[in-house]
Parts: structure tokens; C-alpha cells; sequence
């Protein structure tokens, strides 16, 4: 006897019509959101300016056809490229996170909410420029702030309870699917239309962590989100055409994104989409550091000044104990050889032994030519990580989200120094007054690595106008930041 299989089609999984329903029903409110998503649009471009200095990074951008022109196209700021959106998305975005240092997104899930910024600003961009071309009104900067508030929030919120790394796949994958929601919307699709498209995100294959851990640790994590954000924009592109979506791709038997990839498990959710990740959001404002090592850096950098006024050094160092939480131990917590940045910058024995060296710890501190000094090595060996469970509980705590690390360092002449306890980095919530002109400090900093003077005072004088930045079309703020 046979068992026929059912082809009813079922009702969209509620996932998607909650992701859908946010995006084109919901309204930002909240000015903190707003004022959040403002900085936020500044560093992350700020972050891809920097990466511009990297031959690494460049060789990745342009068009895929050498000398393709597409006109009306969106442009990449840094850059005199202009190009199809989906292209255009996969440098922004590649930018943006090479060198690690844009916000973070700390809970069952971690991942950078402004790697979505790469499609929804090629997005808006090449719409705004058609618009212009045909007489209608452009996107302004508001509306790319609201966008940005609605990608963090669908990434964010789905990541609160569920976690991707444990059965293997990348955290990315969020990244495609709020981008193609967000976009779409932009473009103009309807809600069954929306649905289809996001129903094509899950129906991907999803990314596997494999170039994020030893030891095949590479440079593909610095271009994954943007090649993420580049497929939700063709994804919502061929969506637009009426192509069909798959209704049931969570949730159907054998065959559906549960059975398959997330071990027979549902989405659990802790709130409903708001505005609460962006209000929330991690930024990396002092180290381009894995964000989980952020506190530990910091702690390391007071240790440096510690030792100086000891006069001792590195090599007075016995061992060094960090007291962390369970996915600083799972994720970054490393020994052995380091073989590439990519390597160094996910091992936090490399972060911490780095600023009590040199007093310092920027991008260029994960090429060779730093890395190749033997006493980085030599420290690295001396440092252990120890799981505190209060850090752990700390850490997924709605109320708390902290990322606490405590470093002891014992010294050869048996004194042990006092512990340094830091449990919010200065990106965090908890230190927004503190941080956020050291924020607009580094964004200026990373503005001049590419802006002739004259430039780059437009764009500085522009970017703290917020009412002025908020009406500015978008294709009129992007041609600022061209060259």
C-alpha cells in the first residue's frame, strides 16, 4: 500500500507573514531608533571607506564585465563605479564588513544588522536616480534610515532565540532574508509578491560557517554578507517578475528549511518586530575587533598602561586569565598557528596580546607584517579562557546583553595583578553618551582616508545637519561621496 502525499497548497508559514506584514505595515515611531540608525548609516559607510586601503578588499569591487556602464545605476561611495544594483550591493557590503569593525548583534544568533545596508543602499540609490530620470520624487535619507531600522529588526529579532552557528550555517542567511524583505518593499512589490520573495531567501542554500572557524578561517567572511545582500536584491528583483514563492519553506515535511537544515526545530521568538534592535545595536567604535573580544581589548589596553607604570613589559608576563562567556569560548577562543587576518582577527589570545604589546589594536595589527612578530605568538601561548556562567547568563539577558571579560595577569616574579573587569564595551547601549563622539571621531578619521579636504567638509557639514541629512535625496547624498 502507498500513502498519497497531499498537493494543497498550504497557507504561507507565519514567519513570513510576520517579516511581511512588518515591512509594509508598520510604522517607526521611535525617535532613539532614528537618532540610532543615523550613526549607524555614517560609521558603516565610515567602515568601508577604511577597507579601501586594503589591495584585498578593492580587488573584489567593479563591475563583473570590466567596463560595463549601466546608467541610472547605483553608485559605490568611495569609489567611481556605478552599477546594476545587485553588483553595487555585493562591493557596498563587501566594504562595509571587511575589516570587521561595523555594529554588531549579540544573542543566540550574532551578526552585523548593517551589513544590510549594501542592497538597501544600491537599492535606493538606483531607484532614487530612475525616479529623477522620469520626473518622479527620489528616496530621501529618511527613508533609508527606515529601511535600515526594519532590516536590523528582522535580523535581530530572529537571531534573540535562534542560533544558526549551532547546526553549521552562517549567520548570513539572516542577512539575505531581511534585505530581501526590506528591499523589496522599496521596490515597489506587493505583499504576495514580498512573500514570494523572502519564501526565496529560506529556499537558498544557506552558507556554511566553514570559512569562519579553524581551520579553514578566511577572507570569504569579509565578502559573505555583501554577496547576502547582493542575492535579496536579485531575489526581490525576480519576485517583481511574478515568479512564484514556496508558501510552506519552513515548515514543510522532509522538505522545508526546519527538516533540512535547522535539525526538525521552529523559530522561537521573544518580542514582536518594533524597533528594539537598532535602539539596541552594538558598535564597534574603538577596536576592529570580533565583538565578543571587545571588553577583553579593552581590558588588554589597561593592562599595557598597568605594566608600563610597574616598568615591566610582555615579557614579565607569566600567564594572563580570561574570564569570559560561552561564545567568546565557542567562537574565538583559538591556538595554534594564525594564518591569514582573517585568522587573527577571530582569535582572542591575538586581541588581547596585540594592545599589551603595542598599546594599540587596528586593522593593520592582522597583516603579516605585524603579525609576524614572534612575541605576539610568544604572549598568545601564556593566555587561558575560562567560561563564567554569570558572564554566560549575562550575555543573553534582554535586560543586561552584556559581553563581559575580566583578564588576571601573573607575573614571573609570583605578584598577580589586579583584575580587570570590563562588562559593556563603549559601543553598547549602556555607554551611548560616551561613545558616540568617539563614533563621529572615527567616522571623520575614516572620511579623510578618501576625501580631499574641501569634499569631505561637505559631507561632515551635511552628516551633522540630522534634519537636513533626513531630507537629502539619496542619490544626491551617495554622488557626495563619490570620486
Amino acid at each position: 500500500m502507498s500513502a498519497h502525499i497531499s498537493n494543497v497548497r498550504p497557507k504561507p508559514d507565519k514567519v513570513l507573514v510576520d517579516i511581511v506584514d512588518y515591512v509594509t505595515k508598520y510604522k517607526i515611531k521611535s525617535k532613539e531608533a532614528y537618532d540610532t540608525a543615523r550613526y549607524c548609516l555614517l560609521d558603516t559607510l565610515g567602515c568601508g571607506f577604511e577597507a579601501l586601503e586594503y589591495p584585498a578588499c578593492r580587488k573584489m569591487l567593479g563591475p563583473i564585465v570590466q567596463g560595463t556602464q549601466v546608467p541610472n545605476g547605483a553608485k559605490v561611495p568611495g569609489t567611481q563605479f556605478q552599477m546594476d544594483p545587485i553588483k553595487a550591493a555585493f562591493d557596498i557590503g563587501a566594504m562595509i564588513r571587511w575589516l570587521d569593525f561595523n555594529d554588531t548583534w549579540l544573542a543566540a544568533e550574532w551578526g552585523h544588522p548593517s551589513d544590510n545596508l549594501g542592497g538597501i543602499l544600491a537599492t535606493a540609490d538606483w531607484l532614487s536616480r530612475n525616479a529623477v530620470a522620469t520626473g518622479k520624487q527620489p528616496l530621501t535619507v529618511r527613508d533609508l534610515l527606515t529601511g535600515m531600522i526594519k532590516a536590523h529588526e528582522i535580523q535581530g529579532c530572529i537571531a534573540l532565540e535562534n542560533s544558526f552557528n549551532k547546526v553549521g550555517l552562517d549567520h548570513v542567511v539572516l542577512v539575505k532574508v531581511a534585505s530581501t524583505a526590506v528591499v523589496a518593499e522599496m521596490m515597489g512589490l506587493s505583499k504576495d509578491e514580498i512573500l514570494n520573495a523572502v519564501s526565496l531567501a529560506w529556499v537558498d542554500g544557506q552558507s556554511l560557517r566553514t570559512y569562519r572557524h579553524s581551520p579553514n578561517t578566511g577572507s570569504r567572511k569579509s565578502w559573505a554578507a555583501g554577496d547576502a545582500t547582493s542575492r535579496a536584491v536579485r531575489l526581490a528583483l525576480i519576485a517583481k517578475t511574478g515568479e512564484m514563492g514556496y508558501p510552506s519553506v519552513l515548515s514543510a515535511k522532509t522538505w522545508g528549511f526546519y527538516d533540512v537544515l535547522f535539525k526538525g526545530n521552529v523559530f522561537k521568538f521573544q518580542r514582536p518586530y518594533g524597533s528594539y534592535v537598532m535602539e539596541n545595536v552594538l558598535f564597534k567604535i574603538s577596536f576592529p575587533a570580533e565583538f565578543h573580544s571587545q571588553t577583553a581589548v579593552e581590558a588588554a589596553m589597561t593592562i599595557h598602561q598597568e605594566l608600563a607604570k610597574l616598568g615591566k613589559t610582555e615579557k614579565d608576563i607569566k600567564k594572563i586569565s580570561i574570564r569570559t562567556h560561552e561564545a567568546c569560548i565557542r567562537i574565538i577562543d583559538k591556538k595554534g598557528p594564525l594564518n591569514n587576518p582573517a585568522d587573527r582577527d577571530h582569535c582572542v589570545q591575538y586581541m588581547v596580546a596585540v594592545p599589551i604589546i603595542f598599546g594599540r589594536l587596528t586593522a593593520s595589527d592582522y597583516e603579516d607584517k605585524i603579525a609576524s612578530d614572534k612575541r605576539i605568538d610568544v604572549l598568545r601561548d601564556k593566555i587561558e579562557c575560562v567560561e563564567d556562567p554569570k558572564f554566560t547568563r549575562d550575555y543573553h539577558d534582554p535586560d543586561k546583553r552584556s559581553i563581559a571579560n575580566a583578564l588576571t595577569v601573573e607575573l614571573t616574579d609570583g605578584k598577580k595583578m589586579k583584575e580587570i573587569v570590563v562588562e559593556y564595551p563603549i559601543g553598547h547601549k549602556r555607554r551611548r553618551k560616551e561613545g558616540m563622539p568617539v563614533l563621529m571621531a572615527k567616522f571623520k578619521t575614516n572620511l579623510a582616508r578618501v576625501f580631499a579636504e574641501k569634499q569631505r567638509g561637505a559631507i561632515w557639514e551635511l552628516c551633522t545637519e540630522p534634519k537636513k541629512l533626513d531630507a537629502t535625496p539619496v542619490n544626491e547624498f551617495v554622488d557626495m561621496m563619490v570620486i
